[in-house]
Parts: C-alpha cells; sequence; structure tokens
C-alpha cells in the first residue's frame, strides 16, 4: 500500500491531532450528493464533527445558505464568482438581522484557498478533475484528505503523490474505502488481486447494438445509487468504473493486470481483496454513502450507526457476472490509459466530460460517448515521459475539452443527417 494512504493498521497524527472535542472539517462540494450526504453524517456526530467551512459552485445558492446557517461555518466559497452578491443575499436571510454572516470566498480558486484553511480534515467531494487544485492545497497545508473527488487523483496522481505525507489520504469512494478496509485481513505483500465490483448501471446485460439509442433520462436512472448526473452517466457508461480501477492503482500501487471488475447488481459487496493463500475478503452493507464517509471523517475511530444494516433474518441472494468489454469498453481504455500514464489519464477524463455533457443536452448518441473518448485518446498518442507538471495536466485536457467538443459535433451531425 501506498504511504500516502492512511494505512488500515495505524493511527498517524496528520493534521490537528492534539485538538480535543469535534473535529473541525471542511467540506468541499457541500450541495452535492456526497456533500450533502456527509452533512447529514456531520449533523448526527455533533460530539465528533464540527464543520468550519462549505465550498459550492453555486448552482444551489439557497441550499448553500441554509447549510452554512445550520452548522455555522465561518466560510463559505462559490465557484461562480457572480454568484458571489446572491450568496451575501441568501447569507443575511438566513442568519437575520445583526447576526454576523460567514466570510464569502468566490471565484474559481476558492475552493482551493478554503481546502488550506485551518481545519482537521478537509473532504473533497467536487465532481470532476476541477477539485485536483484544491486536493493539492488540502494536502499542501497538511490537512487529512477525506477523497471522494477520484478525477483529482486520476489527472494529477504523481502530483498528489508527490505532496501526500504517510496516512494523509483516506479514501471516500465506496469502491476503495471497501478494499482500504479489506486490506486489513493481510500483509501488503499477501494481496494477490483486487475485485472491483460494478453494479453494471442500467443497462446491463445489453450489447452494443441495444445500447445506441438509449436516451439520457435512461441513463440516468440508476438503479442501486443516487449520484449526480455526471456521475451517474459515467456509471450508466462504466467510465465510473474505469476511472475507480486507475484510482485503487494509484492508491494500492497493485499493477493493471491485478485488478479485475465484477458486475454484481446488488451493490451490496462494494469491493474485494483476493489473497495470495486463495482467501478473499469482501466489505459489504446496504448501498449507502454515508458509511465509506463516515469512516474518512472519522478515520481510524469509526462511527457507530453511519449507516444502515441487512437484516441477517431475511433470506437474499447476491449475483456476480464478467464484465462485457465489448458492449462497455471504458474499463479496458482505462487501464490503458492508466499504464500509458503521464497526461493520458486527464486525457481521457477531460474528453469524458466533455461528451458526457453533449450527451445529455446535445444529442451525442449514447455510444458516441466512448467512441469519441478513444478517439480522442488515441489522437493524443503516448504522452511524454518527462516528470509531469500541473501545467502540463491543465493544457492536455484544455486540449482533450476542445478536441472532444470538435469531435462531438460532428458525431451529433452525423447522426441528425441520419435520422432525417
Amino acid at each position: 500500500m501506498t504511504e500516502m494512504l492512511a494505512d488500515p493498521h495505524v493511527s498517524y497524527p496528520v493534521g490537528d491531532g492534539t485538538q480535543e472535542g469535534p473535529r473541525d472539517v471542511v467540506i468541499l462540494g457541500s450541495t452535492g450528493s456526497i456533500g450533502t450526504q456527509a452533512i447529514d453524517v456531520v449533523l448526527s456526530n455533533p460530539e465528533r464533527f464540527r464543520v468550519t467551512g462549505l465550498s459550492a459552485a453555486g448552482g444551489r445558492i439557497g441550499l448553500l445558505a441554509g447549510q452554512a446557517h445550520r452548522l455555522q461555518v465561518r466560510t463559505v466559497a462559490v465557484a461562480q464568482a457572480d454568484r458571489a452578491p446572491e450568496l451575501r443575499q441568501a447569507l443575511r436571510a438566513e442568519y437575520g438581522p445583526g447576526e454576523p454572516i460567514p466570510e464569502v470566498l468566490a471565484g474559481p480558486d476558492a475552493a482551493t484557498e478554503l481546502a488550506a484553511s485551518p481545519c482537521h480534515t478537509v473532504l473533497n467531494g467536487i465532481t470532476g478533475s476541477i477539485g485536483l487544485r484544491p486536493t493539492l492545497a488540502a494536502l499542501r497545508a497538511g490537512r487529512v484528505l477525506a477523497l471522494a473527488n477520484k478525477e483529482s487523483l486520476i489527472v494529477g496522481g504523481p502530483l498528489v503523490k508527490a505532496v501526500a505525507a504517510p496516512g494523509q489520504i483516506v479514501p471516500v469512494d465506496s469502491e476503495h474505502s471497501a478494499l482500504f478496509q479489506a486490506l486489513m485481513g493481510g500483509a501488503r505483500r499477501e494481496v494477490r488481486k483486487l475485485l472491483v465490483t460494478a453494479s453494471g448501471g442500467p443497462f446491463r446485460g445489453r450489447t452494443r447494438a441495444q445500447l445506441a439509442d438509449v436516451t439520457p433520462k435512461e441513463a440516468l436512472a440508476h438503479p442501486t445509487w443516487a449520484m449526480g448526473p455526471v456521475v451517474t452517466v459515467n456509471s450508466a457508461t462504466l467510465v465510473n468504473k474505469g476511472l475507480e480501477v486507475i484510482e485503487a492503482h494509484l492508491l494500492y500501487d497493485v499493477p493493471f493486470d491485478r485488478i479485475q471488475v465484477v458486475v454484481h447488481p446488488q451493490s451490496a459487496i462494494h469491493s474485494m481483496v483476493e489473497f495470495t493463500d486463495g482467501s478473499t475478503l469482501a466489505q459489504c452493507g446496504p448501498p449507502d454513502m454515508r458509511l465509506p464517509i463516515a469512516l474518512g471523517l472519522g478515520w481510524p475511530r469509526r462511527v457507530p450507526d453511519a449507516g444502515p444494516v441487512y437484516d441477517w433474518t431475511k433470506a437474499m441472494s447476491w449475483d456476480f457476472y464478467p464484465l462485457d468489454e465489448e458492449a462497455f469498453p471504458s474499463v479496458p481504455m482505462a487501464a490503458h490509459v492508466g499504464g500509458l500514464g503521464g497526461t493520458a489519464p486527464a486525457v481521457y477524463n477531460a474528453a469524458n466530460e466533455e461528451c458526457v455533457e453533449a450527451f445529455l443536452t446535445g444529442g451525442l448518441p449514447f455510444t458516441a460517448i466512448m467512441d469519441t473518448v478513444t478517439a480522442v485518446v488515441e489522437e493524443h498518442g503516448t504522452p511524454s515521459r518527462d516528470a509531469l507538471t500541473l501545467d502540463a495536466v491543465l493544457d492536455a485536457e484544455t486540449w482533450a475539452r476542445a478536441r472532444a467538443r470538435e469531435l462531438a459535433r460532428g458525431a451529433m451531425n452525423t447522426t441528425a443527417e441520419a435520422r432525417t
């Protein structure tokens, strides 16, 4: 296991370990799925956690202001600078006359500034590669990083690993939290394989031909998890699982040929570790993100009753299937770009984000998402073997987004012509 990841067997004194009373927490992406569930965990455990800062993009100003007032935070950050006046107005309405409102940070660097503010733990629940700068800022400031923003590790893996201190990162993705917990069952040298489970999304069992005409509404109807639109579409294409394979490789230093995706529709087992003696340890629980969030916020102490549990007096069955890589080529493509390293994962992720947006709003066919991502990755070619820099990552992302938009427009025009 890499040193940057919290060792399941050891409690490291990272962050403000001397603080008595509730642990100070900053939540990035507070109005999203991860953020709102994290707030549920905090409010249920006031003796364990105290939120000092919140950040959000700016699309749900009323919710953000309400969260700030309920949690009595010191600072609120909004990425859309032009929403700052509206945020201040909403805060004044929540707090009432004469009551001081929190400090407001605004602009694209607001979350990064907040991530470095005084606290014990930063929960990065931002969606997308824009979470990279806040991730780096939190690590450089010596905060414990509860990492739900997988994209920041994927696009900037070497950058993150270069600044992370031993034990500084605790994974929050349900799959990586499961691996983290299952790895407690043996030594690093005894690990044979990581088994990352996937629900299969709403289109499990369909062939590639059957996926050609699926709609955004269908893609957003995930059978087991409630998530934001981008993550939900990524779960439908299984891009999310591909990203998780790259993340598992980076977190646990396990080669890609020893990381396997297994389709498990019930989402009861969140991932497994196979050891060299033939034993396989699985972490299971109902599909509820509050448990991995609570573990990320509270490590190395678990939070009692953080999530629901199964009723073992009732019959149930769990199924497992091999991954159909022809219908869902996103996973092998992710392993490919992960193996290439450098800026290749950033290109894969950025191109996918643009294609998902085109699918949701512009009419890009579902199967054209991965077709376009693959074309952009192939055009990018083999990345430089020079040491990765933040500027190189951002330049590669900018190029990939522009190229993906161009290719997506062509695919949408072709589809429109075919229908007429």
